[in-house]
């Protein structure tokens, strides 16, 4: 049996049998043979409904699908055609959270990395940020001018609505717009296109980050905001995330919240990544973060207040928050040179960067990273 044969018999499992059978990903190395099975799968799908199961994700060339356990052993035997890899779930990157009441005004993160000081030069005008997470509040007050277009991968056909609160908070550190009553966020006139690929319970597939990676691209953003992660290494996330590179686009990710020194989590811990670690009010890093040689920059990330659903604001710590924080600074430095790099993004805000401070207030290890301060990033981009 030849490969599209084979292919063709799993569609026909999924179809008898619904869709019984582990998550996978189908990554193909051929581009010819990939586009001559995806003509067949969705020919397939014009009669067989049951196979909307079946996703395709054209940025790394691969099917998500539910593979029948009978075909596992066969599938093994075209290895020279395409890898097969378990679909893992991910986690988000927030380390506590609670309600909190909110006057109005600019929260202490966004002060403290000097925003407020670049709004007479930048606010993000015309850079679209895709925020990969729990989807986004559209009837928040302090959002409402903020979000634009984005896509449910959970609930395929709904608008990207937040049912957990997280991606909420996330959109309003990087660019809530509300200046009367109540927050606003790094890059105040930056756009978010909401990506929901974790549900209610804030978790989420490889495949379902994948293919937010692969919206994200196909619709133009300039930067993706990843605030969670997994311990364990996907080459198909690999592939994901190397090609939003080379498209240009600039991928920021929270290390995690494990207290580590030496390692930090997918995908941050990718070389093309951005890797974000967490800081307090005095510059220290947060206990909870993770640190070391594999973070490239340290933000706010404790106690920081943002919107959350139904009009209310929330008071989150973890790397989460931190990675906002950067994706906002990051939108003020694109709305001032809009031809930037990832990689020169990467350098600016490393060699732009303050010290952090270490246990007892003195300076940090030479090799730990700095923290972001969006005045001298843009100084920087200047020299």
């Amino acid at each position: 049996m030849d490969v599209t044969g084979l292919l063709q018999l799993m569609l026909h499992e999924i179809s008898s049998n619904g869709q019984r059978g582990k998550r996978r990903l189908i990554r193909f190395y051929n581009p010819q043979l990939y586009e001559r099975c995806c003509k067949a799968l969705y020919d397939l799908q014009k009669r067989h409904p049951e196979l909307g199961s079946v996703h395709t994700v054209p940025l790394i060339l691969a099917w998500i699908c539910p593979v029948p356990a009978g075909l596992n052993r066969q599938l093994a035997l075209y290895q020279s055609e395409f890898v097969v890899e378990d679909d893992i779930q991910v986690t988000m990157h927030a380390a506590s959270q609670k309600p909190v009441a909110w006057e109005r005004g600019i929260p202490w993160g966004v002060r403290h990395i000097k925003a407020p000081q670049a709004w007479s030069t930048t606010t993000g005008h015309h850079v679209y940020i895709g925020v990969i997470d729990t989807g986004a509040d559209y009837r928040h007050p302090d959002l409402r001018n903020s979000l634009m277009r984005g896509v449910n991968l959970v609930h395929r056909g709904l608008p990207p609505y937040d049912d957990n609160g997280h991606g909420t908070h996330i959109a309003g550190t990087i660019a809530a717009a509300n200046q009367m009553y109540g927050i606003i966020g790094v890059a105040p006139r930056a756009l978010i296109h909401p990506v929901k690929a974790f549900d209610e319970n804030g978790s989420a597939y490889v495949s379902d980050i994948i293919q937010g990676i692969d919206w994200c691209v196909r619709h133009g953003m300039n930067i993706i905001n990843m605030s969670f992660g997994m311990k364990t290494r996907s080459k198909s996330l690999l592939n994901a995330v190397m090609n939003a590179y080379n498209a240009g686009v600039t991928i920021v990710a929270s290390s995690g919240n494990d207290a580590k020194r030496k390692t930090i989590d997918y995908p941050a811990r990718y070389q093309q990544t951005i890797s974000v670690g967490a800081t307090d009010r005095v510059r220290k890093i947060a206990n909870f973060s993770n640190r070391g040689r594999f973070v490239d920059i340290y933000a706010p990330g404790e106690k920081i207040v943002s919107a959350w659903l139904k009009g209310k604001y929330h008071e989150m710590s973890g790397t989460s928050m931190a990675t906002s924080h950067v994706s906002g600074a990051i939108a003020l430095l694109l709305a001032m040179k809009p031809g930037l790099k990832p990689g020169e993004i990467k350098t600016l805000l490393r060699h732009s960067a303050n010290p952090t401070r270490g246990p007892r207030g003195k300076g940090g290890t030479p090799r730990e990273a700095g923290e972001v301060d969006v005045m001298r990033l843009l100084k920087e981009v200047e020299r």
